[in-house]
């Protein structure tokens, strides 16, 4: 999987080739945003084919969310191409919390998904179950973008409420929730209090092993349990921004070998691979190009591109 060594182009040239080749038009007006100044309208509308008509998001948007139900996990994603587009404002951001809002679970956060997504495929690493309670995964990704743009609205209070519980209460943990929990931190006004828990979920991170810290020994990391055989998360998977809370948890060594590893796993296609449980060609297929676009921001954050 490693990118080919004679490069016909520079990494970013060879990962918008990737895009136009193989990119959903989502993932192409997002990069266009990104990596070419384009405003922000044409994404906006490529969003919009994947929004129903109460609010939510469905229709593959999340590539293993599949189906015409709308579920949190999709809204969480749909919320961060919004930020993108530089759109947060739009009425299509209060549809979707007020959407979130009507299937928040008593605890006051948002399930990952809800029972509506049963009869449809989905994959054996996301569970349906008939009442599902809050969540961090789905709560503090979809918080993320909103607390970063400053939006109001009458579901915010309740479901930070729960996200600070849930970040203070996390002991045994894997690297999604990890994941989630460090987007709320990188947001959250309370700046005190998220440095403070950033730096104890940093030591449970390393404690527990549940990052790779060296490519080239990963005997030394640990897989969590149902997770992909080589599925690690390395450290500019916690830390894809220098300014996050989670760049502390690691030195300036393992922050570059990371960084290499990540660049040196450009696909000769230019595009990245997906390192997660894969159970359908089509979702694996949908999923790369976002995948590749995670990877240009991070490299670009670090002033690797």
């Amino acid at each position: 999987m490693n990118q080919n060594t004679s490069e016909s182009g520079s990494v970013l040239d060879r990962a918008e080739t990737f895009l136009w080749t193989s990119g959903r038009v989502l993932e192409q007006r997002r990069f266009e945003v990104l990596f070419g100044g384009a405003d922000g309208a044409g994404l906006v509308a490529a969003l919009e084919a994947y929004r129903t008509a109460d609010g939510g998001f469905a229709y593959g948007l999340e590539p293993d969310v599949r189906g015409p139900a709308p579920q949190p996990l999709s809204v969480a994603t749909a919320l961060a191409v919004l930020a993108d587009a530089g759109q947060s404002a739009v009425p299509m951001v209060t549809r979707a919390l007020d959407w979130i809002a009507s299937v928040t679970a008593p605890d006051g956060g948002a399930p990952a998904v809800l029972p509506t997504l049963a009869p449809y495929p989905h994959p054996p690493f996301v569970p349906v179950e008939p009442d599902p309670p809050g969540t961090l995964l789905a709560t503090g990704q979809i918080l993320a973008p909103v607390l970063r743009g400053g939006i109001d609205h009458p579901w915010i209070k309740g479901a930070v409420e729960f996200t600070r519980k849930e970040v203070e209460a996390i002991g045994r943990t894997h690297p999604y929730d990890v994941h989630a929990a460090v987007l709320f931190l990188d947001a959250v006004p309370d700046r005190t209090w998220a440095h403070e828990q950033g730096e104890r979920l940093g030591a449970l991170v390393r404690e527990q092993k549940i990052v790779l810290l060296d490519p080239a020994h990963p005997e030394n990391a640990v897989i969590a349990p149902g997770y992909a055989p080589g599925e690690y998360h390395l450290p500019h998977d916690y830390a894809p921004r220098p300014d996050s809370v989670a760049r502390a948890w690691f030195s300036d060594e393992e922050m570059e070998r990371g960084l290499d590893y990540l660049a040196a796993t450009q696909d000769e296609d230019g595009g990245w691979p997906v390192t997660w449980a894969k159970w359908s060609p089509t979702t694996e297929f949908e999923a790369r190009p976002g995948v590749t676009i995670k990877a240009l921001r991070t490299l670009r954050a670090y002033g690797r591109l």
